[in-house]
């Protein structure tokens, strides 16, 4: 027979904490669904005795805070974008010169 040797040990230890691990989710998943509803007629189809509301969701009526376009703000507006130009530069890079086309 073999001796037991550390990495055998330590298989052994990480087997013991994942199957406790895995035993604790468990007892968890089977306390959450002992507590979730069950219908008591489930051949039954159909739509429930109960009417659903809709829920309200999105802004109200009319503009306010939400969602959509903020209105415009007073002034002459945004600046236009501003374009992006190309010029021939030089530098220097690990002791030589480069030179080519540079965006500003």
């Amino acid at each position: 027979m073999n001796a037991p040797n550390r990495r055998a040990f330590l298989g052994l230890a990480t087997s013991a904490i994942a199957a406790a691990a895995i035993g604790t989710v468990g007892v968890r998943l089977i306390g959450v669904a002992e507590a979730m509803p069950v219908d008591p007629d489930p051949g039954r189809a159909g739509g429930s005795a109960i009417p659903v509301m809709p829920a309200q969701w999105g802004p109200g009526p009319g503009w306010g805070p939400g969602w959509g376009a903020p209105p415009p703000r007073p002034g002459w507006g945004p600046p236009p974008p501003r374009r992006r130009r190309r010029r021939w530069v030089c530098w220097w890079h690990r002791g030589r010169r480069h030179c080519g086309w540079r965006w500003r």
